[in-house]
């Protein structure tokens, strides 16, 4: 009865990674607040921080540096999931905290046979009964981002809309399809959410469209917000540092579209030129 428990309690969850090649698009402010806008919509939620710079954890109000396990202990077999998990200061939201050792560890699994399935295996043992897993990863296409990419079922894109900005979708989209197409073929774009984003900009509109005529992109667009900048200084979510500012009720928004997706399924997405 215990072994049916465990795996009944991952039948409904979903792990989606938060990845963008490219650093500064607000990666890892959209994990934070979409995972916490999820906890506050009443689903137990985990923040999987996959990034050694470990800014989604003390986004959380976790320091790196006064964890005495993280997720790199996961990584090399030294801890389970469950075990390096802590809780915060929002309700149903708990996080695995990342440190540097996550840069040692991607060179000490570079020559193991499942250096890229290693977190999926963490998270298929997790007994924790998690309805949403949010990975952010780092910003770059290493293992690290592999094995988010391996252990995920949907993936959320943040893009700020700049001139090179579809460029790199492409070629992370690439990667998608590769990892899709080999290790991981549940693997499915939630969507891409706009980051960042200045109405006053015309450029930002003209990226904005033409990312909409290949992929499907949220209706939840998120502001450039002074809000959202201060909240992660003082180690909190921004639904905890000012739930009124735009960028707390664009989060907000998006968590609400990603719980409709959930109940309707996956998306069919096309890259450009398809």
């Amino acid at each position: 009865m215990a072994k049916h428990a465990k795996e009944k309690s991952h039948e409904g969850t979903r792990v989606i990674a938060v990845v963008n090649q490219k650093g500064g698009v607000g990666k890892t402010t959209t994990a934070v607040n979409l995972a916490a806008s999820l906890a506050t919509a009443e689903q137990k939620t985990l923040l999987l921080d996959l990034d050694p710079q470990g800014n989604a954890s003390s986004g959380v109000g976790i320091r790196p540096r006064s964890v005495e396990r993280s997720v790199y202990d996961v990584l090399i077999g030294r801890a389970t999931l469950d075990e390096v998990t802590l809780p915060t200061d929002v309700a149903n939201l708990f996080v695995a905290p990342a440190t540097q050792d996550l840069v040692a560890g991607e060179i000490e699994l570079v020559d193991e046979a499942d250096r890229a399935t290693r977190l999926r295996s963490a998270i298929e043992k997790s007994a924790a009964g998690y309805a949403f897993v949010i990975i952010d990863c780092p910003p770059s296409l290493g293992l690290l981002t592999l094995n988010g990419l391996t252990a995920s079922d949907r993936v959320i894109v943040p893009l700020q809309c700049e001139y090179y900005a579809l460029e790199g979708l492409t070629h992370l989209m690439a990667t998608i399809d590769r990892i899709k197409n080999g290790m991981n073929p549940k693997l499915e774009i939630e969507g891409i959410v706009l980051t960042m984003f200045d109405p006053r900009n015309n450029l930002a509109h003209q990226v904005a469209d033409e990312v909409k005529k290949h992929f499907f992109v949220f209706d939840s667009v998120i502001p450039r917000n002074i809000r959202l900048s201060e909240a992660p200084s003082h180690g909190k979510p921004v639904i905890l540092y000012d739930v009124q500012s735009k960028g707390a009720q664009g989060y907000l928004s998006l968590a609400k579209e990603v719980l409709t997706s959930r109940a309707s399924g996956a998306r069919t997405q096309e890259g450009p030129g398809a």
